[in-house]
């Protein structure tokens, strides 16, 4: 199979935004936006134990968005700011979907559409 036939996928995110970037059919050999995901996060709640209960569902809620959003995906690149890529990482290795799919992370400033774009290409090419 060649590079530009796989099913290739670039997430920008930290921990409460990503942007699902990708082919939109396996014949495009240009990327672009598919989705743009968001995580608002808990509201505050007297117990510390609720509160971060809460947190850990709207990330796995956060993560299964983005990820409803990269069907049979064979290669991901996940770009963003703190920790958010290698939780999401963790969470697709332990997915059944997922697991076999090869990940690689970097860390990047948000950036525009366009820039994500370019930057997920380069990194397939």
């Amino acid at each position: 199979m060649t590079q530009k036939n796989k099913k290739q996928f670039g997430v920008w995110m930290d921990t409460h935004h990503a942007t699902v970037v990708g082919r939109a059919n396996a014949s495009t050999e240009d990327f672009t936006v598919l989705a743009v995901a968001g995580n608002a996060g808990a509201e505050h709640n007297t117990s510390e134990k609720n509160e971060h209960n809460d947190e850990r569902t709207l990330q796995y809620k956060f993560f299964k968005e983005i990820l409803s959003h990269m069907q049979n995906a064979e290669e991901v690149h996940l770009t963003g700011t703190g920790t958010s890529q290698e939780q999401l990482m963790r969470y697709m290795a332990a997915t059944p979907q997922f697991k076999n799919t090869l990940t690689q992370e970097s860390t990047s400033n948000k950036m525009s559409d366009e820039n994500l774009t370019a930057y997920i290409d380069a990194k397939f090419n």
